[in-house]
């Protein structure tokens, strides 16, 4: 049975993906980001439970639930990132009921594990089964209010009339503005979300395919229709989901340096013990109980097991908790949730939990948090803005008052951006402005202390002064994030996809050139680009490329070539019909270099081989390019070796004078690639001459360009001297 058991947990999870990414989540956010935290906690100290060897009757089924358990989570993660958001709406209460299952059952795997595993990983798992048991899973309301919309219309016994029509078409439009399904883009992602569940439908499910195929049919007779509708409407909704994020979500995540290292909750009575680290007193002191003369981090033996307060550290907490409204208990009074016996001496080793220990009151509540719009629970946060006390905090050592004020030094440096929220907008307009100027004085101080953790609060004091029309304002948000981003280049600070979606949406604002900055920043981080192909990036992108206004073509150009070396995205550009777009700039000094690399890289997509080939103008650029710098030439080369390899008829296209001189040229003066690509392009020129001389005339051609007569007779001279020059030059390599 044990052999059993083992194998099946070690087993159990294996076909289970990898947890999505939050911003790839379609519905029900908030719900997933309580699974991914937990998720996440508990994978951390996994292998550490499975390490402790607990091998009594409960220990291993409890150990194989609580992996199952996970799976479980992790698969909702992936069915709100993958499924059809129309549907995601109306199953919520069913999504909402396995997450307390799953919840309870996490809950009730660690309670009892919690009994066989060491000091150390019995006080983390504490931590966890208390936040399990405080943790809120909550709808947006804006999922809410598609889903009623939608079960309402489920219910309607629909006829084929005008008023149904409209009943229809009214519940999709509201549904598609709440989940926001309002682009030509997001209808065609949501169809194909909807097939692909029809096909996984059996036939034990009637129901539920019914109602697939009805919002298929739905999409399909109105999909044309609501996105057209929504262009007002959409901006107005994404601000109030951002804004509901930040008030159902806004619990304060502490500082780690707040936090015992034993138990990882805020400290109630932070004591300094030898090596200079800091420990909550009742973990510390049960630690040097059991016998322990060595520091519980760094395994170092230690002086003496006498501790001193730190009353610097608790000064800090206090204030800090003062301010979130935060009250932290005392962990000596909290309950431990089952009783344990104590039979262990200082020589023996760590078998089981219950071997060394007993009456231990562990503690399972770090905090209790006052709101009084949410119910949010305490872990979920983005860790916004509390690096005010994380930078001026030094490690603590005996001289307490000397912490203090090394705390205290960093603290208006660090506050300015934090204090967002609690200050009046002119206050908030001068912090922004204050650190602007440092930032463009180069002020050191103030580089150090720039961290992601300002990201956010800046993109949403942007979003306020654009609710205010405060231009100014918004323009030195923009200008002090793209700082930070640019002083923090080679270590990105992470971005969520809410983030991407709110700096896209000022690229058609009167800060565009900034926007274009920070998105060409971003562009060149790999995990950013497929966040930009869900914000929209593309089509606004576009429609810069069609003004007139020359700083930010270089910038949309430079965007563009990072983001097409992405395949996806690379098909949403071909879809978005770039390539016309991108042509014009071939003769353009300096942009040919970014849209040839462009056209490369997309080259490796049919629909633009295609494009390219039929489009003389396009043909003609490259050609030219061919005799520019080495970049462009090698691109060029690329390029026409991809057409060549489509078919015979692309290569006819191609085959001109100018392009048959510039490679000879190349072949003989080239780099060693340049020379490679020329050659194997002659010879491919040459196979196609000996072809075409050596089948009979025939009264339909391979295949019809459509150019105009002064251009078809140009184009037959040019053939007719390239052939020439393939006659000459290809025999003279043959010889070589």
């Amino acid at each position: 049975l044990k052999i059993h058991k083992s194998v099946e947990m070690e087993n159990c999870g294996s076909d289970v993906p990898d947890v999505p990414f939050y911003y790839q989540v379609k519905v029900h956010r908030l719900i997933c980001l309580e699974l991914m935290k937990f998720h996440n906690t508990i994978s951390q100290i996994f292998s550490a439970i499975e390490s402790s060897r607990p091998r009594c009757t409960s220990g291993i089924p409890a150990l194989c639930l609580l992996q199952v358990s996970m799976d479980k989570a992790k698969s909702i993660i992936q069915h709100c990132s993958e499924s059809s958001k129309l549907y995601l709406a109306i199953t919520g209460e069913k999504i909402l009921s396995r997450c307390e299952r799953i919840r309870n059952t996490l809950d009730s795997c660690l309670s009892q594990v919690q009994n066989m595993v060491p000091l150390l990983l019995a006080a983390k798992i504490s931590g966890i089964i208390h936040d399990l048991r405080n943790a809120n899973f909550l709808f947006y309301s804006a999922d809410v209010e598609a889903g009623k919309a939608v079960l309402q219309l489920l219910q309607l016994d629909i006829t084929a009339t005008s008023a149904a029509n409209k009943k229809e078409l009214e519940a999709l439009r509201l549904a598609a503005l709440k989940l926001k399904i309002t682009s030509p883009l997001a209808v065609l992602i949501e169809k194909r979300s909807i097939k692909r569940l029809i096909d996984t439908v059996n036939a034990t499910s009637p129901r539920k395919k019914k109602i697939l195929k009805y919002l298929l049919y739905l999409l399909r007779k109105y999909g044309n229709v609501i996105w057209q509708c929504q262009n007002n409407s959409t901006s107005v909704q994404q601000e109030e989901s951002q804004h509901e994020f930040i008030d159902d979500c806004g619990s304060p995540e502490p500082p780690q340096e707040f936090k015992c290292p034993i138990s990882t909750r805020l400290m109630y009575d932070p004591v300094i013990i030898a090596c200079g680290k800091t420990f909550e007193r009742m973990w510390i002191e049960r630690w040097f109980n059991e016998c322990n003369d060595t520091c519980p981090i760094t395994s170092t033996k230690l002086d003496h097991l006498t501790v001193t307060p730190n009353s610097a550290m608790k000064g800090l907490i206090t204030t800090w908790c003062s301010k979130h409204e935060i009250i932290i208990p005392n962990p000596s009074l909290q309950p431990f949730p089952a009783s344990i016996s104590r039979s262990r001496t200082c020589s023996g080793s760590i078998a089981s939990f219950s071997s060394f220990m007993d009456d231990l009151h562990l503690q399972v509540s770090n905090v209790s948090i006052r709101f009084s719009d949410t119910s949010c629970g305490s872990d979920l946060s983005d860790n916004n803005g509390d690096s005010e006390f994380k930078s001026g905090i030094v490690q603590m050592n005996g001289d307490s008052q000397n912490s203090h004020s090394s705390a205290c030094s960093h603290e208006n440096v660090l506050g300015l951006l934090k204090t967002f929220a609690e200050l009046s907008w002119e206050s908030q307009c001068k912090a922004v402005e204050d650190v602007k100027n440092k930032l463009e004085g180069n002020d050191q101080e103030y580089l150090w202390a720039t961290s992601k953790n300002y990201v956010n609060p800046l993109i949403k004091f942007m979003n306020d002064a654009r609710e205010l029309c405060d231009i100014k304002a918004q323009r030195e948000g923009a200008e002090v994030l793209l700082a930070i981003l640019d002083k923090n280049r080679s270590e990105m600070p992470p971005l969520q996809g809410d983030d991407i979606y709110a700096l896209t949406s000022y690229l058609d604002s009167e800060i565009i050139g900034d926007a274009l900055a920070i998105i060409e920043l971003l562009s060149y981080e790999q995990y950013c680009q497929p966040m930009m192909l869900v914000s929209g990036v593309l089509p606004p992108v576009l429609k810069i490329l069609e003004t007139q206004i020359r700083e930010f073509h270089t910038l949309a150009m430079k965007i563009l070539c990072n983001l097409s070396t992405n395949s996806e995205i690379g098909y949403h550009m071909v879809y978005l019909d770039y390539i016309p777009g991108l042509v014009r700039f071939l003769d353009d000094p300096a942009l040919s270099r970014y849209s040839i690399e462009i056209i490369k890289n997309l080259c490796s997509i049919e629909e633009t081989r295609v494009a390219v080939a039929e489009n003389i103008e396009c043909v003609v650029a490259i050609g030219k390019l061919l005799e520019q710098g080495i970049e462009e030439q090698e691109h060029a080369l690329d390029i026409l070796l991809s057409l060549c390899h489509e078919g015979a008829e692309y290569c006819q296209l191609v085959m001109r004078e100018d392009i048959v001189e510039s490679l000879v040229h190349i072949s003989v003066n080239g780099n060693s690639k340049g020379k490679l690509i020329a050659l194997e392009l002659l010879k491919l020129f040459g196979d196609k001459t000996c072809a075409n001389a050596s089948e009979p005339s025939t009264p339909n051609a391979p295949l019809e360009v459509h150019t105009s007569s002064s251009c078809e007779s140009k184009r037959k001279r040019s053939s007719s001297r390239a052939f020439w020059f393939l006659g000459r030059d290809v025999s003279i390599f043959s010889k070589s």
